[in-house]
This record gives C-alpha cells, sequence and structure tokens, in this order.
C-alpha cells in the first residue's frame, strides 16, 4: 500500500521508477495485460500468478470493475499484470467505464494473455475480444481456463484459435485450470518472463500489486456483498473505505460504505434485523484478517446514491476514473 508503514508486505506498493534510473545491472520488466469476456476466471489468474489475492473473485460476472495490478518479480525480471473488467456490450455509464479500461490496458502493455472458457464454445463477448486482440503486434497467450471441468476442451480451443485466424505475430497457447492447477500457472508465468523487454523495475521488490490498502479493502467487502446479494442487485452496489486506523495493540479499525442506487435496495443489502449486513461483514472481515495477520474491526454502513451508475461524477467520487 502507497500510504502507510504498517502495510502489510504483500501489497505494499509505492511506484519508484525514478530510483531505479542510473543503476547499471540489466533488469527486464512489462505490463502483461489479462483480458477476456466476464467471468472466464482472469482475477483468479493473476491471483494465481502471485500466490496472493490482490483481485476480487465471486462466481458473478463482471467482479473486476478497474484495472488492477499484481506485480510479481524474480531475480531481474519483473511482470506487471494487468487484470482488466470483462470485455462486454455496456449498459450504462460503468459498463463504458469498464470497457474503457480494457482499450487502455491493451494501449501500453508488452504482451497480452486472452484467457477463454473451455465449457463453452465461443460467444458474441469472445468474438468482440479476438477482434481487440487479434491485430496486435505484440505477443498474445490464449489461455483455455477450467479444462478440469470441461467436457470437451480440445473442440473448445480449436473454436477459440479460430477466432485469431490472420493473426501473423507472436501466438501461444495453453490449457490450465487458474484455481487447480499450480504447476501449469507457474509454466505459463516462466514463459511469461522469458518475453520481457529490458527495462528497469516499474515497482519496488516486495510490492504485489498498486493498490492502496484502502482500495483493497474496499474490494474485499465489494466481493462479499456480490457473493451474497442476488439477482442484479451485485452490480448496483459499489464500496468504499473512507477511515482505517492501527490501534496500539494492532487492532485494524476500518470504516467503509456499501453504497447502493435506491432507499428499497438499502434495506435489501441490511436485511431483516441487519443480518444480511452482518453477514457481509463477518465474511469479509475473515478474510481481511487472513491477508493482514492482524486482528480487525470492520464497520459498515449502507448509503444511497441515486443512480449511480450512470452519474459520471458519482462514479469518480467512487474511484472510477
Amino acid at each position: 500500500m502507497t500510504d502507510s508503514a504498517s502495510s502489510p508486505d504483500h501489497l505494499r506498493t509505492t511506484k519508484d521508477t525514478a530510483s531505479q534510473k542510473g543503476k547499471a545491472p540489466q533488469t527486464h520488466s512489462g505490463f502483461v495485460a489479462i483480458v477476456g469476456k466476464p467471468n472466464v476466471g482472469k482475477s483468479t489468474l493473476m491471483n494465481s500468478f502471485l500466490g496472493t489475492k490482490v483481485a476480487p473473485t465471486s462466481p458473478r460476472p463482471q467482479t473486476t470493475r478497474r484495472g488492477v495490478r499484481g506485480i510479481h518479480s524474480s531475480g531481474n525480471r519483473q511482470l506487471v499484470f494487468v487484470d482488466t473488467p470483462g470485455l462486454h456490450k455496456p449498459k450504462d455509464a460503468l459498463g463504458k467505464y469498464m470497457n474503457h479500461e480494457v482499450h487502455s490496458a491493451l494501449a501500453d502493455v508488452d504482451a497480452v494473455i486472452w484467457v477463454v472458457d473451455l465449457r463453452h464454445p465461443p460467444t458474441d463477448e469472445d468474438q468482440l475480444v479476438a477482434r481487440q486482440v487479434r491485430e496486435l503486434p505484440k505477443p498474445l497467450f490464449l489461455v483455455g481456463n477450467k479444462t478440469d471441468v470441461a467436457k470437451y476442451p480440445e473442440e473448445a480451443m480449436k473454436l477459440y484459435r479460430a477466432l485469431l485466424e490472420g493473426r501473423t505475430h507472436d501466438t501461444s497457447e495453453t490449457v490450465l485450470s487458474a484455481q487447480n492447477n499450480p504447476q501449469a500457472v507457474a509454466t505459463l508465468r516462466e514463459q511469461l518472463l522469458d518475453v520481457l523487454p529490458e527495462n528497469p523495475f516499474f515497482y519496488p521488490l516486495g510490492a504485489a500489486s498498486d493498490q492502496t490498502r484502502e482500495m483493497w479493502a474496499a474490494e474485499i467487502i465489494r466481493e462479499e456483498a456480490m457473493k451474497k446479494l442476488r439477482d442484479e442487485l451485485p452490480y448496483a452496489v459499489a464500496t468504499r473505505v473512507n477511515s482505517w486506523t492501527e490501534r496500539e495493540d494492532g487492532l485494524q479499525r476500518i470504516e467503509g460504505e456499501i453504497v447502493v442506487e435506491k432507499n428499497a435496495h438499502k434495506g435489501m443489502v441490511i436485511g431483516a434485523g441487519g443480518k444480511q449486513l452482518r453477514e457481509i461483514g463477518q465474511a469479509a472481515r475473515k478474510q481481511l484478517e487472513v491477508f493482514l495477520s492482524r486482528k480487525v474491526f470492520l464497520g459498515l454502513e449502507v448509503i444511497v446514491i441515486p443512480g449511480w451508475r450512470e452519474d459520471e461524477e458519482a462514479l469518480r467520487e467512487l474511484g472510477y476514473e
């Protein structure tokens, strides 16, 4: 994290390219975008690359809303993964922002991982992604995910491969389970390390993410909310952390907000007698304590910002800019 000496090592993230200038040792580093349609396992793959959790995951599509960077350093090489939202046809300003995050990532990376779901043949959204990556003059890694639960992975992979027909730049293929195949993930990571250009390190050794601790905690809270809320409500929910203090005994006191669009949604998030909100808070607190290795007090409040997904000012206030 960027603003606290007490931040845990796996999230300490001050970007400092200037301090690297003038150093003689040859280093190789670069940015790798992880793209794909919603809910194909992009965030799970990045977390697996890093061996720690920096991006939220849930069974629901569009859990990732902003480009999150995860950092892996090995010897004289540093990979900066850019986990992107699922590319889709946007229905609101939030959706447009998410697609913009994908396009921005593709414009400024050294290699691209396109993750596809081998349980299914390509969809219109997969074709949308293929059009974005087919002509990119950068190494492309086509990753067939969820092979452990796919009935016809080879047949599905052929269909995805066909979407890249005509591509003339470097393309590699691999199939794996981002969740259950650590050896294949490690092998792919080594292949990515080999294509990095000569550059200074963009982040200090030991950094694993570019997020502040507040951003990271807010995403953990939203992940648990998305898991527990039903129907369309999860997509109308945002989260933010307003304060984080540490007591002398080490207790981390975190105060956050769950933002909804309508008063009716507020009651649904809180639940009868506050039960739903307590369950979200308890699940998020447990995750935070595991990763921080410290006791956490998590205070949550539900607030209403009418139509925030269509309000550009509200989106900026919530960190979508």
